[in-house]
This record gives C-alpha cells, sequence and structure tokens, in this order.
C-alpha cells in the first residue's frame, strides 16, 4: 500500500541526491518554496496533505530523475544508508527566542526537517543562509548543517549566537577565556569580537549544501 509518508520520503531523497533541501527542490521546480516545507504536509486539523502530480512532474523536470527513478526512491527507502532528519529554520529565525533550549540545542515546533546521512550526532540542526554577508562561500538559499558535538577549532567556520539574540557565520580566530575573535567570510563585512559572557552558544558548521 502507497502511503503519504513515502512519497513525502521519497521527495526528501530526491533532493538530497541534488545537494538541496525541500524548499530549494520547490525552487529549482518553479514551484513556491513552501511547497513541500513539513508543515505543509498536513492541514492544521491534521489532514494529510499530498504533493500534486503537477508538482512531482516539475521536481523530475527540474532535476531530470525519471518516473522510475522517483518509484525506486518511494519502494527503497532504505538503499542510501542510514539516514537522520536534521531540523532546519533559517539564519534570521535562529535569533529568535524559542528555537534553542538553554543549552544551545534546537527545540520547539517550528523547525522543518531534512533527511541527511547519519552523523552521530543528534543535536545537528541546519540553517537556511540569508542576505550577503557570507558571500561568495555561502549565498542566499543555501543551507549549512551544524553540529553542536563537533570540537570548535580556530579556522573553523562556526555559527555563533549572542544574548543579544544575534546569529551569524563566522571564521574562528581565537577564543581566549576573555574573548571570541571571528573573522568574517565576506571581506566587505568587519570582524567582530565578544566577550565570552556575551556568547550564547558556538558551533561548528560541518556541511553546506549550494
Amino acid at each position: 500500500m502507497l502511503r503519504h509518508a513515502d512519497i513525502w520520503h521519497a521527495l526528501d531523497r530526491l533532493a538530497f541526491k541534488h545537494g538541496l533541501t525541500a524548499s530549494g527542490l520547490a525552487r529549482k521546480a518553479g514551484l513556491d518554496p513552501t511547497t513541500f516545507n513539513k508543515s505543509k504536509r498536513a492541514s492544521p486539523e491534521g489532514k494529510l496533505r499530498w504533493p500534486s502530480t503537477e508538482s512531482v512532474s516539475k521536481v523530475l523536470t527540474a532535476t531530470g530523475a525519471s518516473i522510475a527513478e522517483f518509484v525506486n526512491l518511494i519502494d527503497n527507502p532504505d538503499e542510501t544508508g542510514a539516514v537522520q532528519r536534521i531540523p532546519l529554520i533559517g539564519l534570521a529565525q535562529a535569533g529568535s527566542d524559542g528555537y534553542f533550549d538553554d543549552a544551545g540545542y534546537p527545540t520547539g515546533a517550528g523547525w522543518d526537517e531534512i533527511p541527511f546521512p547519519e552523523m552521530g550526532d543528534s543535536r545537528a540542526y541546519a540553517l537556511e543562509i540569508s542576505g550577503n554577508s557570507m558571500e561568495p562561500l555561502y549565498r542566499e538559499g543555501d543551507t549549512i548543517i551544524v553540529s553542536p558535538a563537533a570540537q570548535v577549532r580556530r579556522a573553523d567556520r562556526v555559527v555563533v549566537k549572542t544574548t543579544e539574540g544575534e546569529v551569524m557565520v563566522k571564521q574562528l580566530l581565537r577564543r581566549t577565556a576573555k574573548f571570541v575573535d571571528l573573522q568574517s567570510i565576506n571581506s566587505e563585512h568587519p570582524n567582530r569580537t565578544f566577550p565570552v559572557e556575551e556568547v550564547v552558544l558556538i558551533h561548528r558548521v560541518v556541511w553546506a549544501s549550494q
């Protein structure tokens, strides 16, 4: 029996095979970026919503995948190995209250999800880049995977959140007992220095999808 979850999982896996998030896949297909978001897969009353035949057709055209390939993704959900579902929000949202707990881990129900190969960090999360402050390395619409469990070293690219609610992606220059020095990825933006007491979290970027 064809299940609602199987179709959506196949779309998620097709997006992943092309280095895209669900919203990135929708954009590539010329659809509204929210078309495949988790929040669109059921109504507020809990009624299941199925992707339309037209949207699936546009996705296959945009990715060059055949109907047979898409059916194979439905029929063989585990062929790519162990997959974990990682919470995803926009970079701008990450500065809002309610998205991280006091330990700096993703929390709450406002996240979408994307499939990603099992990475051994159940607290991993994803951010969708907005703005141009990280160009040319990361551009608007790109997605980065962040691992709170990964050790942070000098020169790593990191996500930093401050007590003022500012969230940024920078390169770690140095971290001392008193200060955190960050280098901007875009040379047109200034480097930043924060007292350690003003830094809520500093997590390493482990993967990026364009």
